[in-house]
């Protein structure tokens, strides 16, 4: 089977919005590497940074554990990284070449956040710088050019997908992962009016909708040259 690694900003990212695809494929005998690049320490009204760093991540890897994925942290705090950090670069190469995955998951580049846009730029940068070998970082291996594909943001602006999940038997777990983010529940219906855990059921039932199933998790493969494959490789 194959190596899937998904590369997201904040702790909850994935949760949100490929959860469902990462344990289907699980089911079918994949291995799923996560890696979330930056520790969420500015995600709550009342929480200090530090505290709630520590705590984001016991909820990371909570949700992990449910999901039945392999668990990493990139080392980096919330608004610290920009697409042209070399130092945050790195730190996605290394990953890349270390988990060599046969296809990697991310946010899409046209997003609210600006961690997000960055960890999309990051990601794509990272996937070709990785394939170099007289490139050095910590990890000592070049990896293989694999294709990528974008997830939908949160609220679906100018995002139509082009391949589409059916989650619909893996909601429930979804629902648990996304509940182990407890800070978060707070923190998004405070800062922006957001039902962390109903939202995003109503987004999956969206995509559902648009492919004839009860819940769905939506993807754009970035074409560009290299990256393109002949074969469903999403579950």
């Amino acid at each position: 089977m194959y190596t899937v690694l998904a590369i997201t900003c904040h702790p909850d990212d994935l949760e949100i919005h490929c959860a469902g695809t990462l344990m289907k494929c699980v089911e079918r005998g994949d291995r799923v590497v996560v890696c979330h690049l930056c520790s969420g320490d500015l995600g709550h009204m009342v929480i200090q940074p530090e505290e709630l760093k520590k705590i984001r991540s016991l909820e990371a890897q909570k949700a992990a554990a449910i999901g039945g994925f392999e668990y990493r942290y990139g080392g980096f705090d919330d608004l610290s990284i920009y697409d042209n950090n070399k130092a945050a670069r790195d730190v996605v190469v290394d990953v890349i070449r270390e988990v060599d995955p046969d296809f990697i998951i991310t946010h899409y580049p046209d997003d609210y956040m600006p961690d997000h846009t960055a960890v999309s730029r990051l990601v794509f940068e990272a996937s070709f710088t990785a394939t170099v070998p007289h490139y050095k970082t910590n990890v000592d291996k070049s990896a293989r050019v694999v294709p990528i594909y974008y997830m939908s943001p949160a609220n679906g602006f100018n995002f139509q997908p082009t391949e589409y999940v059916d989650v619909t038997d893996f909601m429930d777990r979804k629902v648990q992962m996304l509940q182990c983010h407890e800070s978060q529940i707070v923190w998004l219906k405070d800062h922006d009016n957001v039902d962390l855990v109903e939202d995003s059921k109503v987004a999956c039932r969206f995509r559902g909708m648009q492919c004839g199933v009860r819940y769905a998790e939506g993807f754009r493969q970035c074409l560009v040259d290299l990256k393109v494959v002949t074969k469903r490789l999403l579950p």
